[in-house]
């Protein structure tokens, strides 16, 4: 039987780290373990805390202090690691996401700086995965408003379509990881040059009837097996063929769009598609809230972001 995720409620969490002491030593558990290791130069012998400044440490062999937030999206950070530690349990157990003007008023903070704790959460997501394997659904989708909905000096396309907005691919293992992406265009070359990066030779793609998925298919001298649907003749499934499961990652992706963020900038896209995937892989209910929380602190190590390089 299998074993069900144990769930930990905002009580208990505010509970659990009721002061900033013990907020600060969960991170440096999830850095270090139980003794402190220089992030500059490895050593661990000749390692002081400093009394006036509890967590700032310094290392008697490289002579520079360190926290166990340096290298960090929160290095330098004035907010609290009680905060820190808030902010990144609503994102993760927010379905559909957290706006920053909600997650200010969570926080108490200013909607700016809300923001930016929001974006140097979503550097975390960022995750970089092996290539997909065995039955993959690979689908395409696109973010922007309805163009009836633009005033009439505005719109690209009267006609509709998708011209003006976001085109975005998706791939996801049968019962496993999902990867997707922001893309230039939903052009058939594209398409292909992403597929071949992420998904492994030899593994079963399962798309609709877009054509820019076609000649990937072994019988037209292609690397993998693929079986596909006809949406447009109002087939869904075909004996094994089917797109529900990246479907379904498309729903929530535009729920969250839709109803959250109602808008986001291309050059911010990555960032959002990642919070999402980050969700339903590292971060997806079946798995215990703490080790939800420890995948993505421990994937902070290494990045870094200022205000101004969000804001440039």
């Amino acid at each position: 039987m299998k074993r069900k995720a144990k769930t930990i409620g905002i009580f208990e969490l505010s509970e659990k780290f009721s002061t900033d002491h013990k907020a600060r030593k969960y991170f440096e558990e999830l850095r270090w373990g139980k003794n402190p290791v220089c992030i500059r130069c490895g050593g661990f012998e000749k390692i002081t805390e400093q009394k006036k400044h509890p967590g700032r440490y310094w290392c008697g062999d490289c002579r520079k202090y360190f926290t166990a937030f340096t290298d960090t999206p929160l290095e330098y950070s004035k907010i609290s690691p009680q905060k820190w530690i808030m902010a990144a349990y609503i994102l993760m157990t927010a379905r559909k996401g957290v706006s920053s003007l909600q997650l200010s008023k969570e926080l108490s903070v200013t909607q700016t700086t809300a923001w930016y704790i929001l974006h140097r959460l979503r550097l975390a997501c960022e995750r970089k995965m092996e290539a997909l394997q065995g039955e993959v659904e690979v689908d395409e989708t696109y973010l922007g408003g309805r163009e009836r909905n633009r005033k009439h000096s505005k719109k690209q396309n009267p006609k509709g379509g998708a011209k003006g907005k976001t085109a975005i691919i998706g791939m996801r293992e049968r019962d496993g990881r999902v990867k997707a992406m922001p893309i230039e265009d939903g052009k058939g070359e594209t398409l292909k040059k992403f597929v071949r990066e992420n998904i492994i030779p030899g593994a079963t793609l399962f798309t609709d009837e877009n054509r820019g998925y076609v000649h990937l298919g072994d019988e037209y001298g292609g690397e993998y097996k693929h079986e596909s649907v006809r949406h447009s003749a109002k087939e869904f499934v075909n004996d094994m063929a089917h797109t529900n499961g990246i479907e379904s990652v498309w729903a929530v992706l535009k729920l969250g769009f839709n109803g959250v963020y109602h808008n986001w900038s291309k050059k911010h896209c990555r960032a959002y598609v990642d919070e999402f995937t980050f969700r339903l892989n590292e971060g997806n209910c079946e798995i215990d809230t703490e080790d939800r929380l420890a995948s993505l602190f421990q994937a902070m190590v290494g990045k870094r972001i200022t205000y101004a390089e969000l804001t440039a």
